[in-house]
């Protein structure tokens, strides 16, 4: 799919609706992430969905963001069949561990399916409300800055090797008085700073860093999650309310010197590019889930081209080949590359900082390098969304993959990653359906040799 926009004025508009669901009904609610039975037990703060609308002459695209842990792509694609004026609707998760399953792992046991999909139902309904509420209250001719900043000292890589996405981006929305609209934010790292013990629903930290923002800058505020893989999150502290907001405020902090940061940036023309995929599952617990219905979506059957679909999977053809349908975009929004990946991005995948040489004991240490963001978007300006549309799990360089013993490092216990990804090759079915999405003004950087990475700023 390929949308395209005249250069025209940009128009903007910012809008929010709770999607807190109900408790104390006949349906339990089952908090997401972590182990299974983790009941709600009530409620700190609200989760949110929050919606840009930008609108360039006839091209109309709406970004949304949930405080959920992976709405699923058939949710989405409902989403989409009830907003035909739009040219492209983008839903992304902030991988919120706090809020209810919307996936269906995280039930009363691991034989039990999570999800009230009467509740998913109500977060299609009342997202598909927001964009048409949000399109309607719409200011005209915006300006638009863009900034960067970083800090390491936010974030935690809990799996070997190392690597950090460290940098947070922002879109600065303003009128021709200089007033603020409204701020787009982009973070990468888990809403996880409340743990395991938790069972009151919050939207962790990104609920403190939005409140933040707000109060600082008196405008709207939507936040987005970036790269999350490999596995980023905040940095270790007690697991209460008050160090959850501290290290919201601090993120808030990071985005203040981002705004501050910023710089004229046009967003039109506006054009988008999305293309179906279909991930071989050879994760066997998925398997499992989805023949045991614990998760709930199609499946096909692998046509051995992760770009062409297959026949639906039924009881008779179950011992085949299973995949499932995703979609990767990119959308070129002016000056700007926004990649919008469904899943969980290791950040190697982002800057090509790939382990030179890799662990020889890791299962495919010779396997070919995946292509980058980086490397694929050259010196554009970039955002990146992830779990954008979907959450297939984590998207792992394929020289990464660490499941038979002898395991990597010298450990005596595989690393926790590959438990929730659906295979090997995942990462490198994204990262080339996104290059082929990727609309370039120039050839793509030549590989690097030996897996080095690219020179420069990872800012820039």
């Amino acid at each position: 799919m390929f949308l395209a926009g005249s250069v025209q004025a940009l128009d903007v508009g910012f809008g929010e609706v709770d999607i807190t669901p109900k408790l104390g009904g006949k349906e339990k609610v089952w908090l997401a992430g972590y182990g299974t039975g983790r009941e709600a037990a009530g409620i700190h703060d609200p989760l949110m969905a929050r919606c840009v609308v930008l609108q360039d002459g006839g091209t109309r695209i709406a970004l949304v963001s949930v405080d959920l842990v992976g709405l699923q792509f058939p949710a989405v694609k409902k989403i989409r069949s009830q907003l035909p004026g739009f040219s492209y609707v983008l839903v992304s998760s902030t991988h919120n561990h706090e809020g209810p399953d919307v996936i269906g792992m995280w039930g009363r046991n691991q034989y039990s399916y999570g999800v009230n999909d009467a509740y998913v139902e109500e977060v299609t309904d009342r997202c598909v409300n927001l964009v048409k509420d949000t399109a309607v209250a719409m200011v005209e001719d915006v300006n638009v800055s863009y900034g960067t900043a970083e800090d390491a000292s936010l974030l935690r890589d809990t799996r070997q090797p190392a690597a950090l996405d460290a940098v947070l981006r922002v879109l600065v929305f303003s009128g021709k008085s200089g007033k603020k609209i409204g701020l787009l934010v982009q973070w990468n790292s888990h809403p996880e700073a409340m743990g395991s013990q938790n069972k009151l629903i919050t939207a962790d930290f990104p609920w403190a860093t939005v409140g933040a923002l707000k109060r600082k800058y008196q405008c709207p505020v939507a936040y987005f999650t970036g790269t999350v893989g490999g596995l980023m999150a905040p940095p270790a502290g007690p697991t209460t309310f008050a160090y959850t907001e501290k290290h919201g405020i601090q993120v808030a902090g990071l985005a203040a010197r981002a705004v501050e940061a910023a710089r004229p940036l046009k967003l039109t023309p506006m054009r988008a590019e999305a293309r179906l995929l279909y991930l071989p599952v050879t994760n066997r617990l998925y398997r499992l889930g989805l023949s045991m219905g614990v998760l709930r979506r199609e499946r096909f059957v692998s046509t051995g081209d992760p770009y062409r679909k297959g026949k639906l999977m039924s009881g008779k053809n179950s011992g085949e080949d299973m995949t499932i349908e995703t979609e990767v975009a990119c959308l070129q929004l002016g000056e700007l590359s926004l990649a919008a990946i469904p899943g969980e991005l290791y950040p190697e995948l982002v800057y090509g900082k790939f382990q030179e040489p890799a662990d020889p004991a890791a299962d495919f240490p010779n396997a070919p390098l995946e292509p980058t963001i980086r490397e694929i978007l050259g010196e554009r300006k970039w955002m990146l969304f992830g779990l954008s549309n979907d959450e297939v799990g984590y998207l792992i360089p394929k020289r990464q993959w660490d499941r038979r013993k002898p395991y990597a490092y010298g450990r005596e216990k595989a690393q926790y990653g590959e438990a929730n990804s659906c295979g090997p090759e995942a990462a490198m079915i994204v990262m080339k359906g996104f290059a082929r999405c990727a609309v370039r003004e120039g050839p793509i950087e030549k590989r690097r040799q030996g897996g080095k990475a690219p020179e420069g700023n990872p800012a820039e």
